[in-house]
């Protein structure tokens, strides 16, 4: 018997009953994420686009077009946060990564206590950054400082006044970022670590390739997929930073002479600072363009 066409049968398919209530109930299974995104992502997103084209009041909004964005270019303030973030985002991200895939690398082996030392990497991760913030503030003291107490003792270097020297402020949020998303990395990295066939490398032994060797040509390219999605949720993070400088400095100053002035920070002062709403959601706007 000669089969129909598939087209044939995907038409009979599609005007079949069933078809349509399985889909009918694949959707109402949907709903409940598709109502919950569309009213926090999809809808706020599709808003700050709008209020970025008007002078926004909660009364009497005035349309201006492309007034708002152009008024930021114009903005000096703007370019020195977008280059700040620009300079964190790599400063944090790079170092973070490589120290991270050197972690794995050795907790990957075996060695003893490896749980404990992953539970170590990655508690300040899980630690809220509030408090993470105010350990740090301690740390950075210039008479008291964890920081100071060290350098001082050990390479007799003169107190530094890590928070309120401008060349030093964004080195100084750098630093507490490494410290933060570290163990985030070495998890991951981890992870895809041990998703690696063992079968690999015992060729290369049966070979002679040495560590090296056997770190070059076979971890690093087949951990590239979980090194690029290490480096895109690490640039995005990067790009967001708020809290850490927001407390470090007990407020959106962006500390001193801006130094630590970053896009989010911008946006803060802007939006709610300023009450700019129009030029704040044109400030996220171009944001999501860089980012995304």
């Amino acid at each position: 018997m000669k089969k129909r066409p598939l087209s044939v049968r995907n038409l009979e398919r599609y005007r079949s009953p069933k078809f349509w209530r399985d889909t009918a109930q694949a959707y109402l299974y949907l709903l409940p994420a598709l109502v919950i995104l569309g009213t926090f992502t999809f809808y706020p997103f599709i808003k700050a686009f709008w209020i970025s084209f008007y002078r926004w009041k909660f009364r009497n909004s005035v349309f201006v077009g492309w007034e708002n964005y152009i008024k930021i270019f114009h903005d000096d303030l703007f370019w020195l946060s977008l280059w700040h973030t620009v300079y964190y985002a790599l400063g944090n991200v790079i170092p973070t990564m490589t120290l991270a895939m050197f972690i794995a690398v050795l907790l990957n082996s075996k060695i003893k206590g490896r749980s404990f030392f992953r539970t170590a990497f990655f508690l300040p991760y899980v630690t809220n950054t509030v408090a993470a913030s105010m350990v740090f503030l301690w740390i950075y003291d210039r008479d008291y400082g964890l920081l100071n107490y060290f350098l001082h003792t050990l390479f007799h270097i003169q107190l530094i006044d890590w928070l309120n020297t401008p060349q030093f402020a964004m080195p100084a949020v750098i630093l507490m970022g490494i410290w933060r998303f570290l163990g985030f990395d070495v998890v991951i990295f981890l992870a895809g670590l041990q998703n690696i066939d063992k079968m690999y490398y015992e060729a290369a032994e049966v070979d002679g390739a040495t560590g090296w060797k056997k770190f070059r040509y076979i971890t690093l390219p087949l951990l590239s997929p979980t090194t690029f999605f290490v480096f895109i949720i690490s640039i995005i993070g990067a790009f967001k930073v708020f809290q850490e400088i927001y407390i470090l400095w007990s407020g959106p100053g962006g500390g001193p002479l801006h130094s630590a002035m970053t896009v989010m920070i911008y946006f803060y002062n802007t939006a709610w600072g300023q009450w700019h709403l129009g030029r704040g959601a044109a400030v996220a706007n171009i944001l999501f363009v860089i980012i995304f």
